[in-house]
């Protein structure tokens, strides 16, 4: 299973062609997308998503939380927000998610980064 992050997703859906969505072509292709839950909100949440693009999303399985989740993601976020470094409360979310299902994260956003080197995300 490998998870895309929201700005991918967009991308995806405006057509744009670029290395991530190229990756998120393949991975849909054989049916390995998940979502962490905070994506899912997050483009539901984009009142311009064309109603066919809703319906295809809904129909994603999602990342489960797991226990302690959230508790992980505070330690994660405080870690990197010690060190001076970007964490935003969506990205740590996402990130956690991916983290603790060892999930690898297809994204164009660099902060991400951030949750690599120090908390153990993968990308793809």
């Amino acid at each position: 299973m490998i998870a895309a992050d929201t700005s991918v997703l967009i991308d995806y859906f405006q057509g744009k062609n670029n290395a991530q969505t190229d990756k998120l072509d393949d991975v849909l292709a054989y049916h390995l997308l998940v979502l962490p839950p905070t994506v899912l909100v997050e483009i539901l949440s984009d009142p311009f998503l064309p109603a066919k693009f809703v319906h295809e999303i809904e129909e994603l399985p999602l990342l489960e939380l797991t226990e302690n989740y959230w508790q992980r993601a505070g330690i994660n976020r405080s870690k990197l927000i010690s060190k001076k470094l970007k964490a935003r409360l969506a990205d740590t979310l996402i990130a956690q998610s991916c983290i603790d299902h060892k999930v690898s994260l297809i994204t164009c956003d660099m902060d991400f980064k951030n949750f690599v080197k120090y908390c153990g995300l993968i990308l793809f």
